[in-house]
């Protein structure tokens, strides 16, 4: 007789096979990249302090390393694991997130972050991975048996999951919380959410977005928008303002990135743009082949080009070939993912690994789009290649999860007693067979 399994069973199938192979070449080759790159990259950071030429290097290549290992330790184990690390995980980040908005440290015009042991943790990006990981977790708690896809208790569940954490990261940028919303959008239509349910959270998101914004503004901003915008447009890394209004800045940056309509490479460098306009320089001065790792010449004077603007030394280096490559590696990790999913037997896995290959290409994708000067100004590191200690463990327990899944998922028409392990090792509510539009 059949009993219910508990929220984490030590029961576990035995791997069907070994990782997959593409995105380990995908996680390898970026590493590479961001190596090289940051070489580079550090320049300003490296004449700006006392810590030597390769004191930079050292410490990424050390991040690197340990990002690494945990990728393979989390590979190592069955994604039924994911369940009660989704649980914890969470927790623990919207506590430091909460924490760092009341007292953490300013970084760029807003509290970002709070020191561990000496570290600085950057809780924004510990907080994006759990809240995809919470919604593939609702999503595969709530399927329709009936009539396939998410039943309206799990749409709405992921909806208050979503504005939870968009409450939460406000305050660090809007690019962040666009780009959960994102990340949430294509997952509910990967899931099959009803298009009518999807409208209905549309509705709600909007309704919240209104309420938080009319707060804003009422509290923030009233009669001060052009005097704190002038203060808050452009802050380089490590400085620090402990007031003013963020919802300024971002008027401030939609307006200046919405009025110049004169093409990038002729607008000249002020307080304000020099950011954008030096990262338009470089990525000019690339060209086709680039001018050779090593080799940047804007590395120098690009304020923050070892993290929110690497893309630009990218392809100044590399050029637009690299630049292209650099691209592709992230849209070949999610349709790689999006093939591991459709085989998947079971919702679950195939939820949590289409979930994880969203976040890393979307964010690379915000990324490039903010350096190349589609969208405007904001902060957004370029998944495994920027600099940063949060963002590199974040988005290597990110791979960890998209090889686990690709290790110990059982594949559609395996043998019966294969899935029947497999199902053996999740709790009951987390069997349903999987139904996702790919």
């Amino acid at each position: 007789m059949e009993t219910s399994s508990p929220l984490l069973n030590t029961i576990k199938p035995k791997p069907l096979a070994r990782a997959d192979k593409h995105i380990w070449g995908i996680f390898i080759a970026l590493c590479l990249i961001s190596v090289i790159e940051l070489y580079s990259a550090s320049s300003r950071e490296v004449a700006s302090s006392s810590i030597g030429v390769v004191g930079p290097i050292l410490r990424h290549l050390m991040m690197l390393g340990a990002g690494a290992l945990l990728t393979w330790f989390i590979a190592r184990r069955h994604y039924s694991d994911v369940v009660i690390f989704t649980v914890v995980f969470s927790v623990i980040s919207a506590v430091a997130m909460i924490y760092v908005m009341f007292c953490g440290n300013y970084v760029n015009g807003a509290r970002r972050s709070f020191s561990l042991l000496g570290i600085g943790v950057f809780p924004a990006e510990m907080v994006k991975i759990s809240a995809v990981l919470l919604i593939a977790l609702v999503m595969s708690l709530n399927q329709d048996k009936k009539n396939g896809g998410i039943t309206l208790t799990g749409v709405m569940w992921s909806g208050v999951i979503i504005i939870f954490f968009s409450g939460l990261l406000i305050e660090q940028g809007l690019t962040n919380t666009l780009l959960l919303l994102a990340i949430t959008y294509s997952m509910m239509v990967i899931s099959g959410v009803r298009w009518r349910h999807m409208f209905a959270m549309t509705g709600f998101f909007l309704l919240c977005g209104l309420i938080f914004g009319l707060y804003l503004y009422f509290t923030e901003v009233r009669g001060s928008i052009a005097a704190d915008a002038s203060q808050n447009v452009e802050l380089t890394e490590g400085a620090e303002k402990t007031g003013g209004s963020r919802i300024a800045t971002w008027m401030a940056r939609v307006e200046r990135h919405n009025d110049d309509k004169r093409p990038k490479w002729e607008l000249e460098p002020t307080g304000i743009n020099r950011q954008e306009v030096l990262s338009y320089w470089a990525q000019a001065h690339g060209g086709i082949h680039g001018v050779g790792p090593g080799n940047s010449r804007e590395a120098a004077r690009l304020p923050l080009a070892f993290s929110d603007y690497i893309f630009a030394i990218v392809v100044e280096e590399l050029g637009l070939i690299g630049g292209i490559a650099v691209v592709v590696l992230y849209l070949w990790l999610l349709a790689r993912a999006a093939g591991i999913a459709s085989r998947c037997s079971i919702t679950y896995p195939a939820l949590i690994g289409m979930g994880m290959a969203v976040m890393i290409a979307f964010q690379a994708l915000f990324h490039i789009a903010i350096v190349t000067g589609i969208f405007p100004v904001s902060g957004q590191p370029l998944p495994l290649i920027s600099k940063g200690g949060t963002s590199i463990i974040v988005t290597c327990i990110a791979f960890g999860i998209m090889l686990s899944v690709s290790r110990t998922a059982t594949r559609t028409g395996n043998k019966k007693q294969d899935i029947s392990e497999e199902k053996a090792a999740l709790p009951e509510q987390l069997r349903e067979e999987n139904s996702m539009q790919l």
